[in-house]
């Protein structure tokens, strides 16, 4: 299937025809993983973005990046988002093109409740990854439930929990239970890992970019926030998922081209997105 392209961006264009991303993470200890996730979805286009964090840690996410805007929401006393945070949350959602939630989330038996909320109330397209799956898998019952269209980035751990298998399983067997679960949830489901899996059920591809200096922390933050942005600027679901796996890989390859795959760190991609995305050509790249 070919690439999916971004729209061409008028010259009289404005910052709100390019959407207003809504990002939900971070806590206390894991600031860096939605600041990440932050600037990854301003690195990939994204007109506005803004991250909602815990009121404790609200300072160190804004000190990352001056391009993106920071709600400080109710903390449970230990650093997390509290339950009683889900109003503003949603009010907050309401005025956004696209969600993000689950970077450097965090766990707890109110975290599980809070997410599992959004997952069936939101409307809008959301990505959910990271601790926002931890906390899916724990309510199985309601993934078949949500509001609005979804994106799931597990890793191999995370979607064990998804699928309730414990123990390896083969690729075969991955990429099967990966479509089931995408029919099940009616989303589209991102396997991370060497030739990413994309499927939304009744489409698949595999991603044929990265490298194993990707294989570091953070690196999965910052394809939540290119997915955001994909989502912002009007791309489906399915074709955010497929565009936005492949950039990130290029950007993670031009990485190690100049860095090496030893010394990568998750920020470096950040550096070699524009370069990734230029590289697909076309207007939207100019």
């Amino acid at each position: 299937m070919p690439l999916p392209q971004l729209p061409p961006r008028r010259p009289e264009s404005h910052k709100g025809d390019y959407g207003r991303a809504l990002l939900i993470g971070g806590g206390q200890g894991m600031a860096g993983a939605i600041s990440l996730a932050g600037m990854a979805t301003l690195r990939a286009g994204a007109g506005l973005v803004t991250i909602a964090t815990p009121d404790v840690c609200q300072s160190t996410v804004a000190s990352f990046e001056p391009s993106y805007m920071t709600l400080g929401m109710a903390n449970d006393g230990e650093g997390r988002l509290a339950k009683t945070a889900h109003r503003a949350l949603v009010e907050a959602a309401a005025k956004s093109t696209a969600v993000g939630c689950g970077p450097g989330l965090g766990r707890s038996h109110d975290l599980v409740q809070l997410v599992a909320r959004l997952y069936f109330e939101l409307p809008r397209p959301t990505v959910f990854d990271a601790d926002g799956l931890n906390a899916l898998s724990q309510q199985p019952d309601i993934l078949n439930r949500a509001a609005g269209p979804r994106i799931l980035t597990p890793h191999p751990g995370e979607f064990g929990r998804l699928v309730a298998k414990d123990g390896p399983m083969s690729e075969a067997e991955r990429r099967e239970r990966a479509i089931d679960l995408a029919v099940r949830c009616n989303a589209v489901v991102v396997l991370k890992g060497h030739q990413t899996f994309i499927t939304d059920g009744a489409r698949s591809e595999v991603n044929t970019t990265g490298n194993a200096g990707m294989a570091t922390g953070g690196t999965g933050d910052i394809l939540t926030g290119v997915l955001v942005a994909l989502l912002c600027q009007g791309l489906s679901p399915f074709d955010a998922a497929h565009l936005g796996v492949y950039v990130h890989g290029l950007a993670g390859d031009l990485a190690a081209a100049e860095l090496g795959q030893v010394s990568m760190i998750a920020r470096d991609l950040l550096d070699f997105l524009p370069a990734a995305f230029k590289s697909l050509g076309g207007t939207a790249a100019e």
